[in-house]
């Protein structure tokens, strides 16, 4: 299983490179939206979508995907968009929670489909856009996201007392999700410090916001970035547990499934995007 894991990992960085370092925005664009659209197709089935339905779903984020980027809205969507998908995801997850997983499944099922589908064009859309803006504000929203969930795992293993949601997700703990906000805090400060040492393609999050915000003000957008993280995690294993499912599906070896690797980032994603437009920062 290690030895799985370890080569679907470099396979998949090996190819994100690679569509990183191409001159033209489309490699990685095309490569991720076909990720979103597997994601689409995981959506589908763990939400019992009828006969070829999943597979329709994995299509539909794709056209949008695709239309988006002729659109132009890949590179430059209307600052509306982020904020409704942050309320979206706010209002959502709260429902959601709250409905746990036995409450999940009693929800009409053209809406949960729905939502995944919009939660995955949404979070496709703010991705090529903050390539668009820089790498290194891409690579500084996703590095949030990780650093939360690796920081929240081993604070969890070592404090984890507290639990945060039982019948969600039994290994996650309050201890570990303030290790995880902690860690991304530390994170801020050391991006922001290689921002202004080292020649990069653009700000990455951090300095934006602290440009943007002074410290008072960029602190609690990440810690509500942390939040809405967990947020995401939970949402994606409310799904699986209602659908007696340990992964999304089994396309990457070792790893289980697409939304198994992007569940956190869903909300994060235009989130952030939204944060960025505070102080005219977009």
């Amino acid at each position: 299983m290690l030895r799985q894991r370890v080569i679907t990992a470099l396979v998949m960085v090996a190819v994100l490179l690679a569509s990183l370092m191409s001159s033209s925005r489309w490699p990685f664009a095309v490569l991720t939206l076909a990720l979103m659209a597997a994601g689409g197709w995981e959506w589908g089935r763990l939400n019992q979508a009828p006969g070829s339905a999943p597979i329709w779903m994995g299509a539909v984020i794709a056209a949008a995907g695709l239309g988006s980027l002729m659109a132009g809205w890949a590179g430059d969507a209307p600052a509306a968009v982020w904020w409704v998908a942050a309320l979206l995801w706010l209002l959502g997850g709260v429902v959601s929670l709250r409905s746990g997983p036995t409450l999940w499944p009693r929800l009409p099922k053209s809406a949960r489909l729905a939502v995944g589908l919009l939660a995955l064009w949404l979070a496709w859309l703010a991705l090529a856009q903050a390539r668009v803006l820089s790498i290194n504000l891409m690579l500084s929203i996703l590095c949030l996201v990780w650093m939360a969930d690796v920081a929240a795992y081993f604070g969890g293993k070592v404090w984890g007392r507290r639990k945060l949601a039982v019948s969600i997700s039994p290994g996650k703990s309050w201890e570990g999700v303030w290790t995880g906000m902690a860690g991304v805090l530390l994170l801020a400060g050391l991006w922001i410090w290689i921002d202004r040492t080292f020649a990069v393609d653009g700000p990455s999050l951090y300095t934006r916001l602290f440009q943007a915000l002074g410290v008072l003000g960029m602190l609690p957008v990440l810690l509500a970035l942390c939040g809405l993280s967990v947020v995401g995690d939970l949402i994606e294993s409310l799904v699986k547990r209602a659908a007696g499912a340990k992964d999304s599906s089994g396309l990457l070896p070792g790893h289980g499934g697409v939304l198994d690797r992007v569940d956190a980032l869903l909300p994060v994603l235009p989130t952030a995007l939204a944060m960025l437009t505070l102080g005219s920062l977009a």
